[in-house]
């Protein structure tokens, strides 16, 4: 089956973005797919700005806690303090970035910052330490692989998250030269126990400060020789991870990780083989993902409409598609955690498994419920599940482990999503279609898969009364289907 350049388009925009925005809908089918990738390029050129939320009185108190000798003094309630407040102001960040997703123009940029946020698992109660690890993300999501796994390997977020603070000379803790082997590089069963062992040697003495600041502690490193992936010599941790670069299992393992991400779950061995040893030749991510998104085989029907759509995904597509503003932060993080997927908290260092695992019986109810959510005063009454590992990644950041009180009442409102929508903006898009084209034109647009019989069920429940009415509610029911889970 040939596609139109909208469909290809539609196709484009939500692998290597978060969906189609408003604005564009009349833009997809005048372009085509190349022009549109080289737009996304353009657009995700410029270098991210840091982004910092940590309020005066935030930075003030942890500016104290930095102070020398003070450390060491602060009472259970300094650090409880400081603690509620780095958890709240994380979660702004969380909220920032979502945005930033919804709203920016470097829509490639941030979509391959979510990658790698998901393959860089990492979880950290330090809003600092978060606040400089998702910078290194962002400005290194399209550049070269080596340098933004050695920003990574070197960021305080990611050796306190792993524990290499406790790697010293003599007392090896093997669980962050594993898993830079296991989940960030090689992938299991590439590499042997003894190179856990010796890895785990060569990282000694990698630590970072209290302001986030790699540092390499010379006293607690083992510098004797070492055996590692079938080198010999008195390796540190860089020369680590040069050898993993030099493995083409790297570049293998990477690019079948993208290759699933960004185009079918089910991997194309030879395409796969193809790419990598592209990719294994300069490690540049955005050679790589050119390649993909500018293949004749990106476009094919098994490639379009067969991914499932992440929670943030679904979240943020859905905003860019119908323009909002939210007014519950609260009710926002609701969201994101009953469908089982919150920015900056993923479950474990292996991150989110997606795919099938975003549906159950439950999350699936909730995601058809989101489109009424966001238009009514419907209540947001579903409770959060628990979250299987509060404390993971935060054992070692000298604050997190004061527990937090809980509030004794719940916050005002905190069910309510409270989204104002800007239908003007968005049925305006919509004037010059003749009503009876209406309902096949928006499922058109909000649709990647056929979705044949949906307007048996849809029309239903539209809003008839007059054509504004009409293009909001069919808006409204056609995201509140099955079809609309898929891009």
């Amino acid at each position: 089956m040939m596609h139109s350049n909208q469909k290809k388009n539609q196709h484009l925009l939500w692998r290597a973005g978060f969906g189609p925005a408003v604005e564009q809908l009349q833009d997809l089918d005048r372009y085509t797919p190349g022009e549109y990738y080289t737009a996304l390029v353009k657009a995700s050129a410029k270098t991210p700005q840091y982004i910092n939320i940590a309020s005066d009185d935030l930075l003030q108190l942890y500016e104290s806690y930095l102070a020398p000798g003070k450390r060491g003094t602060l009472t259970a309630d300094d650090r409880r303090i400081l603690n509620r407040k780095q958890q709240a102001a994380v979660k702004d960040l969380n909220l920032y970035w979502l945005k930033e997703m919804i709203a920016s123009s470097g829509q490639l940029r941030e979509k391959m910052a979510y990658f790698w946020h998901g393959h860089f698992a990492c979880r950290n109660g330090n809003l600092f330490y978060n606040q400089l690890f998702l910078h290194t993300l962002r400005e290194n999501a399209l550049g070269d692989f080596r340098t933004l796994l050695k920003q990574v390997s070197q960021s305080a977020a990611m050796l306190y998250f792993l524990n290499n603070q406790q790697n010293k000379k003599g007392h090896a803790n093997e669980n962050f030269a594993r898993e830079v082997m296991e989940l960030f590089t090689l992938g299991r069963g590439n590499y042997t126990e003894n190179d856990v062992k010796e890895g785990a040697r060569a990282f000694t003495g990698w630590t970072a400060n209290a302001r986030g600041e790699f540092e390499f502690n010379k006293k607690q490193h083992d510098d004797g020789t070492k055996e590692f992936l079938g080198k010999k010599g008195n390796f540190d941790g860089n020369d680590v991870l040069d050898i993993i670069l030099e493995k083409r299992q790297t570049a293998t393992f990477i690019t079948g990780k993208i290759y699933r991400f960004f185009v079918n779950d089910t991997i194309d061995k030879d395409r796969v083989q193809a790419l990598s040893e592209a990719f294994y030749k300069d490690y540049d991510i955005g050679k790589l993902m050119e390649r993909i998104f500018t293949s004749d085989w990106f476009y094919d029907d098994q490639n379009i409409g067969a991914r499932i759509k992440s929670p943030i995904e679904l979240l943020a597509g859905i905003q860019r598609m119908v323009p909002m503003r939210l007014d519950n932060d609260n009710a926002l993080m609701n969201l994101q955690r009953i469908l089982g997927q919150q920015l900056l908290y993923p479950p474990n260092v292996a991150g989110w498994p997606g795919g099938k695992s975003w549906i159950d019986s439950s999350t699936l109810m909730m995601r058809l419920r989101i489109p009424q959510l966001f238009n009514d005063k419907d209540l947001l009454n579903v409770k959060p599940k628990q979250d299987d590992d509060v404390m993971m990644g935060r054992k070692a950041d000298g604050m997190a482990n004061i527990p937090v009180k809980k509030a004794a009442k719940p916050v005002p409102g905190a069910g309510l999503i409270n989204a104002k929508i800007d239908w003007p903006q968005y049925v305006t898009k919509f004037e010059k279609v003749k009503r009876e084209a209406i309902f096949s034109t928006i499922s058109d647009y909000l649709f990647q898969v056929n979705a044949a019989n949906v307007d048996q069920v849809a029309t239903k429940f539209v809003d008839s009364t007059d054509r504004d009415a009409y293009i909001r509610s069919v808006t409204i029911q056609l995201m509140s289907t099955p079809e609309y889970q898929m891009c």
